[in-house]
């Protein structure tokens, strides 16, 4: 689960028949876009571009319950998203089996028992309800002037470096691997596929942005802001590690003198923004932006050294449908679990304040 306030419980495995889950503390009364919902679900689903996963999910939200005529209820919102294009079969020669840096061996290990078809629990098919319920609560904070756009920084060593003012947010999804930086956008691509062609896999980064956040939201102590961020995309399938703050800087290495961060105005606005827009835990009124980065895929079509479920050393080489890099279509992930955290604790900061 995820979330004080606004919460998230989700169920369902890759291979199973459908992902679902249940959201709780959503503010009734609110006119619910569906088709956006569908859109975020179709920007992570498989089968978009050549250089993704060729599993082909429709991936439609079908909502149980806490909607009537469009409207929030106020109650749980329960709903599910069928798997239409399961291939267990690919997954047969893993199922004694354990994929190095997967989470095959822990699983097991953990509860005696693995769903090894398509990675069970462990698949980023998983993260389909984290979108679901990302796109309900982003929105939400649309409503209350807080944007969010997450997009493609790095792959590999191709790296995005103008600043993310000087990007045009507007041409994210203008192509595939979600990068606004036109020319880096094709050296990005042609690795993926010269990945993809060597059944190799490639790791990236994602930058999230987001303007709109007033001054006051965190807590000062154990539910700092940029700790609960932290936590929810380190939560994601693959992600590694989580900076925020400090762009194209080493905090570590860096002097106060050049670092700290000018207030310019009664608002709380800043000469500069090394701090990410957060600081003691709590919102400061400037963008906030992080970079999440995401490993290579363990999952690859080589021959690699490892055991079977008898500590047997064996060779094992996957087959099916995989991504050879994540990133283009974590995107949305990113921006749903910035959504989730954010907007809970925008409901938390209505606690604090007596009216």
């Amino acid at each position: 689960m995820i979330g004080k306030i606004f919460r998230l419980v989700s169920f369902g495995e890759s291979h199973g028949s459908c992902i679902g889950g249940v959201i709780d503390g959503c503010p009734a009364g609110f006119q619910l876009d569906s088709e956006y919902v569908n859109l975020q679900l179709m920007r992570r689903s498989p089968g978009q571009s050549k250089i993704v996963s060729q599993r082909k999910e429709p991936d439609k939200v079908e909502f149980l319950s806490g909607i009537y005529n469009g409207l929030t209820t106020g109650t749980p919102i329960g709903f599910i998203v069928k798997n239409k294009d399961v291939k267990s079969s690919d997954y047969n020669n893993l199922k004694n089996v354990f994929r190095p840096s997967h989470a095959d061996f822990t699983y097991k290990n953990k509860y005696g028992i693995r769903d090894f078809r398509g990675g069970g629990r462990s698949s980023a098919r998983e993260t389909v309800s984290r979108v679901v319920a990302g796109s309900i609560a982003q929105q939400l904070l649309k409503e209350i002037g807080v944007d969010i756009c997450a997009y493609v920084s790095k792959v590999g060593s191709v790296k995005v470096i103008k600043h993310y003012k000087d990007l045009d947010l507007s041409q994210v999804d203008s192509n595939v691997v979600r990068c606004p930086d036109a020319d880096k956008a094709k050296d990005m691509i042609k690795l993926i596929s010269t990945m993809q062609e060597s059944g190799d896999t490639i790791g990236g980064e994602i930058r999230c942005v987001v303007n709109g956040v007033p001054v006051g939201w965190g807590e000062p102590v154990f539910n700092k802001l940029h700790a609960d961020i932290g936590h929810a995309m380190l939560s994601i399938n693959a992600v590694k590690s989580f900076k925020y703050g400090f762009l194209d800087c080493d905090v570590s290495s860096s002097s106060g003198s050049v670092v700290n961060d000018v207030i310019s105005d009664i608002s709380g606005k800043t000469t500069s923004n090394y701090s990410g827009g957060i600081q003691g835990g709590i919102s400061n009124g400037n963008d906030i932006y992080c970079d999440i980065s995401f490993k290579p895929v363990s999952t690859i079509m080589k021959d690699q050294q490892s055991i079977d479920n008898l500590g047997n050393k064996i060779l094992v080489k996957a087959s099916g449908r995989h991504d050879s890099c994540v990133v283009p279509r974590a995107v949305p992930i990113v921006e749903s679990m910035m959504s989730l955290v954010l907007l809970d604790h925008y409901l938390l900061s209505k606690l604090n304040v007596f009216e």
